[in-house]
């Protein structure tokens, strides 16, 4: 399919801006396995879908987008989750001389610790925690992204936000 040089432009200016934040989402609801996969096909999406015109919130559009493709993908799994692997960070850690490991591995555990917590959510309180905490999306675009109105949205982040400080205790 051939698309006109508005789509392209639109797509210029929506996609690649947003490329990292729709990442930090597909991984955190797909794991890292999939991500990349996940994000590709939501930029196809998207330019298919900017030949018919600009929209209101980019940002917003986009992660919505990523976020339907990361249900997708889910749904076809069977919804089974597959986790990262954080051996990389703690290699190139234990590769630099000037590195404090001892701290290095304690931030990498402690990290670790934190994103299983996240993990353990529910999908509907994790996309919501991910699209506040991580993406920095305000209330009123978590709201559209979501299809889900703004007190839902505030009180998934409440409920989300109170099963992590309960899940880590005295970590957080």
């Amino acid at each position: 399919m051939a698309f006109s040089a508005n789509a392209r432009a639109r797509f210029q200016s929506v996609v690649p801006p947003n490329l990292d934040d729709a990442y930090r989402l597909a991984k955190r609801l797909v794991g890292a396995a999939e991500a990349e996969d996940v994000v590709q096909d939501a930029a196809l999406r998207a330019l298919k879908a900017l030949e018919a015109g600009m929209v209101a919130s980019p940002r917003a559009w986009f992660l919505a987008i990523v976020r339907n493709c990361a249900l997708t993908a889910l749904k076809a799994r069977g919804a089974r989750r597959e986790e990262s692997d954080d051996f990389g960070a703690v290699e190139a850690a234990l590769m630099d001389p000037n590195a404090d490991i001892e701290a290095d591995l304690i931030a990498a555990q402690e990290g670790a610790i934190v994103r299983a917590a996240v993990d353990a959510l529910p999908l509907f309180l994790r996309e919501t925690l991910v699209l506040r905490d991580v993406n920095d999306l305000s209330y009123r675009e978590i709201a559209d992204a979501l299809k889900t109105p703004i007190g839902t949205v505030m009180s998934r982040l409440a409920r989300a936000r109170a099963a992590l400080a309960k899940t880590l205790g005295g970590r957080a």
